[in-house]
């Protein structure tokens, strides 16, 4: 059974920083190599979008309003996927969810805010 934590969220300053992680545990100490991992986030009263997704080849792909502040990284050895997340601004305020092979962790809130 895949299970999925996420970590790091917090209030940050507008054009701060956070780096959110996403600790995986799979069956059989499994790597999360190779799988489809992403970030998602939803923030009140919107529905749930893509922040950034690797898939298990290798493609990144991002959401236009986080294009060049966010970076989506794994650490297969640690069974990790990390949330790099600069220059933030209001509009990134959402609770935060990792999903890797399709198993959704618990989300972790992150308030941009002065």
């Amino acid at each position: 059974q895949v299970q999925v934590r996420e970590s790091g969220g917090g209030l940050v300053l507008p054009g701060g920083s956070l780096r959110l992680s996403c600790e995986c545990t799979l069956p059989g100490s499994t790597s999360i190599y190779g799988l489809g991992v992403g970030w998602y986030r939803q923030a009140p009263g919107k529905q749930r979008e893509m922040v950034a997704t690797k898939a298990g080849w290798g493609d990144v792909a991002y959401a236009e309003s986080v294009k060049g502040r966010f970076t989506i990284s794994t650490d297969n050895g640690k069974n990790v996927v990390y949330l790099q997340m600069d220059n933030v601004n209001e509009d990134d305020t959402a609770v935060y969810f990792c999903t890797v092979h399709g198993t959704w962790g618990q989300g972790t809130q992150v308030t941009v805010s002065a």
